[in-house]
């Protein structure tokens, strides 16, 4: 993804959410981040935002420092040119100042990527619900690419054995490339991540839509994971060949070797062959799909605790929020 990305549920917006089997009690509410929104009323965006950041930093967190080695070998083998040969030693390398961006980023994409879904939820057609998915992920990870890209940089500058520690890999970067270094690869890293981020949440989303249309009810968290799961492998599976440009286009430091990201294409193309754009599929599928189901287990796991801390209110009708 990159990396797994935080993805907020939307529950029971339309009567295409669940078709003619729509409860009434779905249809009069709608949910901000698992928060169910009373027709006509406002909802509690700080609160919303610090259950986000607390429940997909948590999730978050929980991916990276398990399936981090998967990702370092991932890199390595994207990074290798000709017959390079991998390195298996630190294959935690750059954990920490990774982890270190993965509050703020699940921040920014959860304060832009929601707020946009409902919005365009609210405009669109029922039968465009996947387009406002779609738009609302892309949107979202352009915001969060401001922390994400440079994570990304210092993590894999880590991951191929460039630097041994994140401050001094940020020291050096900035003296050596000035603070653009820290984006070196920004065009590529939205090339692939906003496919990706729109592709992954436009699947997810109508995956969970069609599943609780068929089963006439809420999916339980393993139900999550397994759909998460699926839609992260199979995202990853086709961004692959942007996430090797964006890797070579990261880690080529001063030294430009690449022109840009046709350039780079091209290059790797003559001189490795086409295969070359899918190095590190395996790895990649494996880490993405893997850490979409540990992801979404996890957040959905907390966001539940989360909701029971949260004090209930009663409407004028006398119902209680949920």
């Amino acid at each position: 993804m990159g990396p797994p990305t935080l993805v907020v549920e939307n529950r029971g917006s339309s009567d295409a959410l669940n078709g003619n089997h729509c409860a009434s009690h779905l249809r009069s509410s709608k949910s901000f981040a698992s928060v169910t929104m009373e027709e006509g009323k406002s909802f509690d965006l700080l609160r919303v935002l610090c259950e986000g950041v607390i429940a997909g930093g948590t999730a978050g967190v929980v991916v990276e420092s398990a399936l981090y080695p998967i990702d370092t070998i991932k890199t390595r083998l994207q990074a290798a040119r000709g017959g390079g040969k991998i390195v298996w030693k630190g294959l935690y390398s750059g954990l920490t100042g990774n982890l270190a961006g993965v509050l703020p980023a699940s921040a920014i994409f959860i304060g832009v990527y929601e707020p946009m879904k409902q919005a365009l939820l609210k405009t669109l057609p029922d039968n465009l619900s996947a387009l406002a998915h779609f738009t609302a992920g892309a949107i979202g990870g352009a915001a969060s690419s401001l922390v994400r890209v440079p994570t990304e940089v210092v993590k894999q500058r880590m991951q191929t054995g460039q630097f041994t520690s994140a401050p001094e890999a940020v020291r050096l970067i900035v003296s050596r490339e000035g603070f653009k270094g820290l984006y070196a690869g920004y065009s590529s890293f939205l090339l692939r991540d906003l496919p990706f981020d729109a592709i992954q949440f436009c699947i997810y989303e109508q995956l969970r839509i069609g599943y609780r249309i068929a089963a006439k009810r809420e999916l339980t968290d393993p139900e999550n994971a397994v759909i998460g799961a699926f839609a992260g492998a199979f995202t990853g599976a086709i961004t692959t060949p942007l996430d090797v440009i964006k890797t070579r286009l990261m880690i080529q430091g001063s030294e430009n070797q690449y022109k840009g990201i046709f350039d780079c294409v091209q290059t790797v193309v003559r001189e490795e062959g086409p295969s070359a754009l899918l190095k590190g599929i395996g790895p990649r599928v494996l880490w993405i799909g893997i850490g979409g189901s540990i992801f979404f287990g996890v957040l959905e796991r907390t966001k539940a605790l989360l909701a029971k801390q949260r004090p209930k209110k009663s409407d004028p009708a006398g119902q209680k929020e949920n």
